[in-house]
């Protein structure tokens, strides 16, 4: 009967390390790719150093941030680009304001976390 608790004790600690981690939001690979596509135009460099840095990047948001969320802050970042007068109805829109604001505060916790824009060359780009 002196094994049972030792056992017990031994079984918990076998669970706890057999357990997943949590894991943070899934995203579709499709928005995933894109992205890592999106982050190494804007942060060129070595190509697997980028691949692996962006993949982190975007790993990181996933662990703070739905996909609705993801998607609704990126859409409205990439459709801020848009010039004239449909453009405007965007950019002077105080929620897609806000998108923004977001969107750059994740980037600026995320990246440098990740490597990004940080070594030599960075302060040229």
């Amino acid at each position: 009967m002196k094994l049972l608790p030792a056992l017990i004790a031994c079984l918990a600690a076998t669970a706890a390390v057999a357990a997943p981690p949590k894991k943070g939001h899934d995203y579709p690979t499709v928005e995933r790719v894109l992205y890592v596509q999106q982050c190494m135009r804007e942060h060129p460099g070595p190509f697997y150093e980028m691949v692996n840095k962006c993949s982190c990047a975007l790993d990181r948001i996933a662990a703070e941030t739905s996909l609705d969320d993801f998607v609704e802050m990126n859409t409205v970042v990439n459709a801020m680009t848009i010039g004239g007068e449909r453009g405007s109805e965007l950019r002077d829109n105080a929620g897609a304001k806000e998108q923004v604001k977001r969107w750059k505060a994740l980037q600026a916790r995320v990246q440098p976390a990740c490597f990004i824009g940080t070594g030599p060359g960075a302060a040229a780009r």
